[in-house]
């Protein structure tokens, strides 16, 4: 059998599937990107079938370029006769909440339950649920099942997730959640095959259009740069990061309304927000005016920085990654921030560092490094995917259970 795994965007999905061996799903041998989904707009897919890459324009101006997708996507599934039919489709979603730590096969009453969640993380939690919705109307008979980037911290203290804030409010879920969990949980499975010292100190940096830090120990989260919402600790693309809430009162005073903060914060913010001239760092490496490498600059002091904090956390430092768009394809980036991490012994070798820009996880320190610098590229797709092997066995178990 063969397991979709599936991240619905604004305007984007992404899709691979994992064909299951052994109980268990393998990397991808189909892989896909829809861009460009709004109405109006010129849509895109681009996909790769066993290493061969293909690429066409979809429709203009259609009304329900989702729905457009969909038909695609399983015109696409059924023109490949080697791939076994989808056992299930496993779906990214960005917020559990307090409720959900775990991955679950989707009701209506745990969509209900999900959008209320929204507000938390706009820029995903809608898209994401929305895409369930599309993927049941055209797959009604397969499970659909939840994946959580929250679940990966489900781990972390009372010391490192509560708000000092009344009790009551923490008892309603405001509180630290931390994302890219999905990343995360892949980064340290990867680690476990590669290095002896993943079980140690390891400080994970998932770096691209949304950003964060997680420390763990044990594998298990201990602290991480992301919080309540999307919008905590480290600059983004167009999220502003860490504030000071008496930001927020000021504006609020000046007159600014709810619309117009939450478009600031997730949108206006960030590199863009610095720069003023893009949220893409491969633009602002390209550019030489000093906007620009303040963003830059700024960016890169904001890693090293949280990056001293969190290492405080779990008391000292094993191992470094660098993940994400940004992580695994900027070797400047990566250099900047292990030079200023270079009082924890973090040295890297910069010919490695250099060549380390691919599709294979790779060590990157120099010998003399008292810590172990690795790149490795993240792979949300197979562990969601991996996730929903382990559920619908889970579910198959307790319905044998009850019938016998």
């Amino acid at each position: 059998m063969a397991i979709l795994a599936v991240n619905a965007g604004s305007s984007s999905l992404k899709f691979s599937v994992h064909l299951v061996q052994d109980g268990e799903a393998q990397p991808s041998v189909l892989t896909g990107n829809f861009q460009g989904l709004e109405p109006g707009g010129t849509a895109t897919l681009d996909w790769s079938f066993n290493g061969d890459k293909h690429s066409v324009n979809l429709s203009p101006d259609t009304k329900h370029p989702f729905t457009e997708a969909m038909h695609r996507l399983v015109d696409l599934l059924a023109a490949e006769p080697t791939l076994p039919s989808i056992r299930a489709i496993a779906h990214r979603v960005v917020h559990g909440g307090k409720d959900f730590s775990v991955s679950v096969i989707v009701t209506e009453e745990i969509l209900a339950r999900l959008a209320s969640l929204n507000s938390l993380a706009p820029l995903h939690q809608p898209h994401n649920l929305q895409g369930i919705r599309e993927f049941q109307k055209t797959f009604p008979d397969t499970p659909q099942v939840a994946c959580f980037d929250t679940s990966f911290h489900a781990t972390l203290k009372d010391a490192e997730f509560s708000f000092a804030l009344p009790r009551e409010l923490t008892d309603q879920g405001v509180r630290r959640y931390g994302f890219h969990g999905l990343s995360y949980q892949f980064i340290t499975s990867a680690l476990r095959q590669h290095s002896a010292r993943a079980q140690g100190r390891v400080l994970m940096a998932h770096l691209g259009n949304g950003a964060s830090l997680c420390a763990t120990r044990e594998g298990r989260s201990c602290s991480t740069t992301m919080g309540f919402s999307t919008l905590d600790g480290l600059i983004m693309g167009t999220r502003s990061g860490a504030l000071d809430p008496g930001v927020l009162l000021y504006l609020l005073e000046q007159g600014w309304d709810h619309a117009r903060l939450q478009t600031l914060l997730y949108k206006q913010s960030g590199l863009l927000g610095l720069s003023g001239i893009s949220a893409d760092m491969r633009a602002l490496r390209a550019d030489a005016s000093p906007a620009a490498l303040r963003a830059i600059e700024l960016f890169t002091h904001r890693v090293a920085r949280e990056s001293g904090a969190l290492i405080a956390c779990i008391g000292g430092l094993d191992v470094l990654t660098f993940s994400g768009g940004i992580g695994e394809h900027d070797a400047q980036l990566r250099a900047d921030v292990c030079a200023q991490l270079a009082w924890m012994g973090v040295q890297i070798d910069a010919g490695a560092n250099r060549n380390a820009i691919g599709n294979a996880v790779a060590p990157i320190q120099s010998a003399d490094s008292r810590v172990e610098v690795w790149v490795v590229p993240t792979d949300e797709g197979v562990v969601a995917a991996r996730e929903a092997v382990k559920v619908i066995g889970s579910a198959a178990t307790v319905e044998m259970n009850n019938r016998s």
